[in-house]
């Protein structure tokens, strides 16, 4: 079993969940659906909530897959390792995470030196 550090909100909103919010059931998954029978959340369920997120925002469809993009993409950015995101995203390759840790154009912009003979 990994370990991870959980930010305090994070924590306090799970706390609220499996105090006030999360069905009486038999199931011993943290995260149920919330009708009746209640059942462990699957990976279709999540894309399900995905898919309604996004229509209830007005922004096309997107994967479940979208949101571990956006975390690896903003640990990235605060400064964390790839192997840290990794890690949190519990790959095996360092070539999986990769795929998550997109460049940031924008964020390399300030390093670039300038092409020589640019400026003649």
């Amino acid at each position: 079993m990994s370990r991870l550090p959980l930010p305090a909100p994070a924590g306090e909103a799970l706390a609220a969940w499996l105090a006030n919010g999360r069905p009486q059931c038999e199931s011993r998954a943290v995260f149920v659906t919330v009708r009746r029978p209640y059942r462990q959340l699957t990976p279709e369920a999540v894309r399900a909530v995905m898919g309604r997120a996004c229509g209830r925002a007005g922004l096309q469809r997107r994967g479940a897959h979208r949101l571990r993009h956006a975390l690896a993409t903003e640990m990235l950015r605060a400064g964390a390792s790839l192997p840290e995101v990794g890690q949190v995203l519990r790959h095996r390759s360092q070539l999986s995470t990769a795929l998550y840790a997109k460049v940031d154009q924008n964020a390399l912009r300030p390093l670039a030196r300038p092409w020589p003979g640019a400026g003649k």
